[in-house]
């Protein structure tokens, strides 16, 4: 083979190389190759310098990105530890309804430890449940000294300090007093409930003066009732007895 052909055979190995590892590399190799000693070179050399060629293009290839390995992204993935399950806050119990007999005359119960000078009522609440409807009374400060009950034929009642009558609905009546108390300084809501269930037909109050709080219960049918107090909250309860 003489010079010329092992040149162009060079030449074409070197430009069917993909790329070029630099501008000028291409200038250099063929300058090289144009300033060869006349005397025919050993196949060896031609294989070493096809291989450097190769060697130069693939480190070229790996440092500007094609050949590179596709690096992580975002770091180190850490799975989050799932939240832990809330578990149900413990509210106070309501207290039971305690084993009270229901009674169809007058009665009178007393409050239990010191009750204050005077027991602000907060609220007045009404229901109906299975076998009795229920007056609520919510009371603020404390458990007042003495509550009476009384029955009455008809609904047909006094207002204190007035003295002028009134009438509230149903069939029969009940009055509830409650002393050392007030409706007014706590209380906003209505004084005249018209709650018409089957045994509690209205609440209305009829006396607060003086530190004493009447309420008077319209009943349909018999006025038999239970009276108590319950705690966590303090309130005054009475049922009327429906069946």
């Amino acid at each position: 083979m003489s010079n010329e052909e092992f040149r162009r055979e060079l030449n074409s190995v070197f430009d069917g190389v993909s790329g070029s590892p630099s501008s000028n590399l291409p200038d250099r190799v063929r300058s090289a190759v144009a300033h060869a000693p006349d005397e025919r070179a050993p196949y060896w050399i031609a294989g070493v310098a096809a291989a450097s060629i190769a060697v130069l293009i693939v480190g070229v290839l790996y440092i500007a990105g094609p050949l590179k390995p596709p690096s992580a992204v975002g770091g180190v993935h850490s799975t989050p530890s799932p939240s832990p399950i809330s578990q149900p806050t413990s509210q106070p119990s309501p207290s039971p309804t305690p084993t009270v007999a229901y009674a169809c005359t007058a009665s009178t119960i007393n409050g239990s430890g010191n009750p204050p000078a005077v027991v602000y009522i907060s609220g007045l609440r009404t229901g109906t449940h299975p076998g009795y409807d229920r007056l609520t009374v919510d009371l603020a400060n404390g458990v007042p000294a003495v509550v009476e009950v009384k029955v009455q034929d008809g609904t047909s009642f006094t207002m204190s300090p007035s003295g002028l009558p009134t009438t509230v609905k149903g069939q029969n009546g009940i009055l509830l007093t409650i002393r050392g108390s007030d409706l007014h300084t706590s209380y906003t809501g209505s004084t005249d409930i018209v709650a018409g269930y089957k045994g509690l037909a209205e609440v209305k109050r009829v006396q607060d003066f003086e530190g004493v709080v009447q309420l008077a219960l319209g009943v349909n049918g018999p006025t038999c009732y239970r009276v108590y107090f319950l705690s966590n909250p303090n309130r005054l309860v009475i049922d009327i007895q429906t069946s």
